[in-house]
């Protein structure tokens, strides 16, 4: 399998033209499980192919478990300059709860390890758990506070169907997760980062200044980029395109040179769309003056007629010709988002 990412990277040289690799991220799934040197292989494979910035952010997601004290200190000696730990909670009924392979333990300890060597960490928490009180939740983030990391993503939490919670929650055994819990849990999380240095720049993301992730930041920016790998999926602009996701039809694939790919080419309405969706969730918002540019006075205009009532209700503010959610709206922003979509204009 590694092999034939390099492999894939190499088939796809050409898609940026001259653009510069900027970011590098090892994510989708614990890509911790490789060695160091295949994730240098791998790097080594893009510079092979791309032209790469002076000073790339390169990005590894790991779990505690997968993260000993001696894995930091290896890591810290190859080009991965960014760990993404998926942490999730410091409370051992918790992880449990989600079928974590960590323990609270081991989520400390990994933090405390790798702020030895490295500067730039992002950590994953989980708001939303059942029966979880707003008390133990901010003590889940004053935690996490305690290490001084630079970016904090959190999310709600998510039923899966056939997990064991799914399973808890269909016989009663556990409450549902709550819509308004989980909301108040949020308002406190940006909140408390805010009082503490925290910018809120992506509705579940918050960095301080220097250390907002430059590969999230690009997606919600709609820049270009590659996907490698099974499943991945890939953008150019007017483009997208992603791997199929059977792993032995890949590697045939890629081992016979060919790309396992397919590609839609994104219609006026979609670059709106997703423009609107992405913008909306961060601090740069939706720019009137590019819709009218880009998409038309048309759509402008639908916009703030779409926008109308958000705007009475204060779940959006009109802020220098930048349409943008209120601390108010930030939760329910996929929400609205999905009311100003444009649907039938061609």
């Amino acid at each position: 399998m590694v092999v034939a990412l390099a492999k894939e990277i190499a088939l796809r040289k050409s898609e940026l033209g001259t653009v510069a690799i900027q970011t590098i991220y090892f994510g989708g799934g614990t890509p911790s499980v490789l060695s160091d040197a295949e994730i240098i292989f791998l790097i080594d494979a893009v510079y092979s192919s791309f032209k790469v910035t002076d000073d790339p952010e390169i990005t590894l997601e790991a779990n505690p478990d997968d993260l000993s004290a001696g894995r930091i200190k290896a890591l810290s000696t190859t080009p991965v300059n960014r760990l993404s730990i998926g942490i999730q909670s410091f409370y051992e009924e918790d992880l449990r709860l989600m079928n974590r392979a960590h323990n609270a333990e081991q989520a400390a300890v990994c933090i405390a390890e790798a702020t030895t060597y490295f500067d730039n960490i992002s950590i994953d928490l989980i708001y939303g758990i059942p029966d979880m009180s707003n008390e133990r939740w901010l003590t889940n983030v004053d935690k996490a506070l305690s290490f001084g990391v630079p970016h904090i993503s959190s999310y709600a939490l998510t039923v899966e169907p056939k997990t064991a919670l799914h399973t808890f929650i269909k016989k009663g055994i556990i409450a549902p997760p709550s819509d308004e819990a989980a909301q108040k849990q949020f308002l406190l999380l940006a909140d408390r980062l805010q009082e503490n240095g925290f910018i809120h720049y992506e509705l579940s993301n918050f960095g301080k200044p220097g250390f907002f992730s430059q590969n999230n930041t690009a997606y919600w920016l709609g820049k270009k980029y590659l996907g490698i790998g099974p499943s991945a999926h890939s953008y150019d602009g007017s483009t997208r395109s992603w791997n199929i996701a059977n792993n032995a039809l890949y590697l045939k694939s890629v081992e016979n040179g060919e790309l396992p790919l397919e590609r839609e080419t994104l219609s006026r309405n979609d670059r709106y769309n997703e423009y609107v969706m992405t913008g909306l969730r961060t601090i740069w918002g939706v720019s009137l003056q590019k819709v009218e540019k880009d998409f038309g006075g048309n759509y402008h205009k639908y916009l703030l007629q779409q926008a109308a009532p958000y705007l009475n209700e204060e779940l959006l503010i009109v802020e220098d010709d930048t349409l943008k959610a209120t601390r108010k709206g930030k939760f329910l922003t996929d929400g609205i988002a999905s009311d100003l979509f444009f649907i039938n204009l061609k």
